[in-house]
């Protein structure tokens, strides 16, 4: 008999407890629902901690207010991201609640160094690819070139700051940095002459054929001037060259 009744205090309990819960589950959901938690305010901050650039209230208010759904409580934070995430310029987004009716949105916004393969998209300084208004993208100077199979666009980017390194030697800087589908590298430099690099086929490839180049470059610079428009070093002891009016600067030495 003493056993029974422990079981149905054992019972009981267990019962009162769970109407205890569903009670204070109801009470929650009820003061969620309540007017002040409704969302009155979106706050929508620069991850650098400057004003915004390319990203305007306009673009937000089309874009990604109309699929914020909830109040404080039940917005899902993940789908508010994304939201903003789909914002043109907008690289990342991070979002938290503020008591008690806001959401605060931090933005990254994409900052363009170049455009990819004449096909809309642009590359940006950390190698991601993006689409925008190109002359939003060019309010700041003109746009490097650049190109490459689908993914390569960090190494592409890695190789850029590479010549960069390596060129500036003889006081050249690249515009252009393409990786064929056959991976082999170009380069164009500022000065209109573009540099056929190859395959790499070793960590040091391109590095020699860029230091052969820079070692007679002086060579063909007081040779040929500002004429020269395309340097093949893919050759293992030497270069072909392409300079405009060659011909005729050769048959005046006659």
């Amino acid at each position: 008999m003493w056993q029974d009744i422990k079981i149905l205090n054992a019972t009981s309990n267990a019962l009162f407890g769970l109407a205890l819960l569903a009670l204070m589950a109801g009470g929650a959901w009820w003061l969620a629902q309540r007017p002040m938690f409704a969302l009155k305010v979106i706050r929508v901050e620069s991850a650098e901690k400057s004003d915004l650039r390319r990203v305007n209230p306009l673009t937000i208010r089309a874009s990604a207010l109309p699929r914020i759904k909830g109040n404080f409580f039940t917005a899902n934070l993940d789908s508010v991201r994304v939201a903003f995430e789909s914002v043109p310029w907008v690289r990342k987004a991070s979002v938290q609640r503020e008591w008690p009716n806001q959401l605060v949105v931090t933005i990254e916004e994409h900052q363009p160094l170049g455009t990819w393969d004449d096909d809309g998209r642009l590359l940006s300084v950390k190698g991601d690819l993006f689409i925008a208004n190109l002359d939003e993208a060019e309010e700041d100077g003109e746009l490097l070139k650049f190109g490459g199979p689908n993914g390569s666009e960090k190494d592409v980017l890695a190789r850029f700051a590479d010549f960069q390194k390596w060129f500036a030697p003889i006081k050249l800087t690249p515009t252009d940095v393409e990786l064929s589908p056959r991976y082999a590298w170009s380069v164009k430099l500022n000065n209109g002459m573009t540099v056929a690099l190859g395959r790499e086929q070793t960590r040091a490839t391109l590095h020699d054929r860029v230091n052969r180049l820079i070692e007679i470059y002086p060579q063909l610079l007081a040779r040929l001037q500002d004429r020269i428009e395309s340097v093949d070093m893919r050759y293992p002891n030497g270069l072909a060259l392409k300079a405009s009016s060659l011909g005729a600067e050769l048959n005046n030495k006659k």
